[in-house]
């Protein structure tokens, strides 16, 4: 992933900085007291806390196209985790500094400012928006163990009444409040959008075909129902499946990443047993409904077109390459040159391995290299430089097991490979 600015970021920190930037002149300055010092930084810190969790709603909206200037959903969904672990910090601080501000007067005085009589009720929506945020944010830390995908889904409700009462608490404390319901529109916007229009808005397709690849892997051919989508090459879909026969995810959405070259009339996924909703999966009735949603993603988008690539793939993360491969052969022309790795476990493990063979054998400037741990290890720098001795100077893409990924791009990094030239994606609760 690049680590310079997008212009969606530019737009993001410009949302979050515009309340703070109408607010400072009647902040006045920091005083000559500690008092009034804290007071300031408390005040502060409360501004820009809840302007980062409005924030973290806004960029919650998952509307397909949305993603791109901020370089894919998987990176945006990042900038929301941080943006929403920022907010809790700084409210954190905001009441701490409040609270401090007002010990010279007294001990009461400290407490009274943090709890004062229920007639204050700006302050109490505050600490109400406060504990909706703990009770949201527990299950992301350690001691609680990693929570389901549902569960975790589910908590998002607790986050958007977090979003309410921090909103209207700015309302009531506020001198100029329309920055404040540029916030909240957008934020509790995309709330909306999310729990109420998004759902009315999925394709429906029907499964065609399950495809055995592998122990434990298929592919799903699905065919639309009325008009599909439109998808580039490395861009990933939600499905949600609606065969009352499964034991285990039916009507859950779940990322995948799409197999079919983009001129495909249907699409095609590659899902493997890899949690309650995968394995169902394995054995979905044929003809049964499928709902879509997306696309999502930018994999390949994110190169300089002069320069050749490199692909490194691994396990069910080989998908997003099979796609490029297949769009690849359809157009039988590769623009630059391509050079795909295919990391597996052993032949067994390598699901489209025959097909890809077969594409590089008649496609001009598509090369295909296969890899096998079981029998190599981890790969290596000297297997890599022997295969493709030109890798450093390409646009390297990595999908696959997080390990595997964290493997590559500390290999890639100690040999000189920049980060600008070095494109991962990994789905983490999206």
């Amino acid at each position: 992933m690049r680590r310079w600015l997008r212009s969606g970021d530019i737009a993001l920190m410009v949302l979050v900085l515009l309340p703070l930037a109408v607010a400072l002149p009647r902040l006045g300055g920091f005083g000559d007291s500690p008092a009034l010092w804290l007071t300031w930084v408390g005040r502060v810190f409360g501004i820009l806390g809840l302007a980062m969790m409005l924030a973290a709603g806004a960029v919650s909206c998952r509307v397909p196209g949305f993603d791109r200037p901020f370089g894919g959903l998987t990176r945006l969904w990042q900038l929301h985790h941080w943006l929403g672990f920022g907010a809790f910090m700084l409210v954190m601080l905001h009441a701490l500094a409040l609270g401090m501000a007002a010990v010279p007067a007294s001990l009461e005085a400290a407490v009274t400012t943090l709890f004062p009589p229920i007639s204050h009720g700006a302050v109490w929506l505050g600490w109400l928006a406060w504990l909706a945020l703990v009770v949201f944010l527990a299950p992301t830390f350690g001691f609680f163990g990693q929570p389901r995908y549902q569960r975790w889904k589910r908590l998002h409700l607790v986050s958007a009444a977090a979003l309410l009462l921090g909103f209207w608490h700015a309302l009531l404390l506020a001198g100029e409040t329309w920055p404040w319901w540029l916030l909240g529109i957008a934020g509790l916007g995309a709330v909306a959008w999310r729990k109420g229009v998004a759902p009315n808005r999925r394709h429906v397709y029907r499964i065609e075909e399950v495809v055995p690849l592998a122990c434990g892997v298929v592919e799903l051919v699905l065919r639309p129902e009325g008009g599909g989508i439109r998808f580039e090459a490395g861009q990933f879909v939600y499905l949600s499946p609606l065969d009352e026969s499964l034991s285990a995810g039916r009507g859950e959405e779940h990322p995948y990443t799409l197999a079919s070259a983009p001129s495909d009339t249907c699409l095609r996924i590659g899902i493997k047993d890899l949690g309650d909703a995968s394995h169902a999966l394995q054995t979905v009735t044929p003809d049964t409904r499928v709902l879509v949603e997306g696309p999502y993603g930018e994999f390949f988008g994110r190169r300089l077109p002069e320069r050749d690539m490199l692909w490194l793939g691994g396990g069910i993360g080989i998908t997003p390459f099979v796609s490029g491969a297949r769009d690849v052969a359809i157009r039988a022309s590769v623009k630059g040159n391509i050079h795909l790795f295919y990391l597996a476990n052993g032949p067994d493990r390598a699901y489209y391995q025959a097909e890809l063979v077969e594409i590089a054998g008649r496609v001009e400037g598509f090369t295909y290299t296969s890899h096998y741990y079981r029998d190599q290890g981890p790969l290596t720098e000297v297997f890599l430089r022997q295969h493709c001795p030109d890798y450093a100077q390409r646009e390297i893409y990595i999908c696959g097991p997080l390990g595997m990924n964290a493997h590559l791009q500390r290999l890639l990094a100690d040999h000189g490979v920049p980060d600008s030239r070095i494109h991962s994606e990994v789905f983490d609760f999206l």
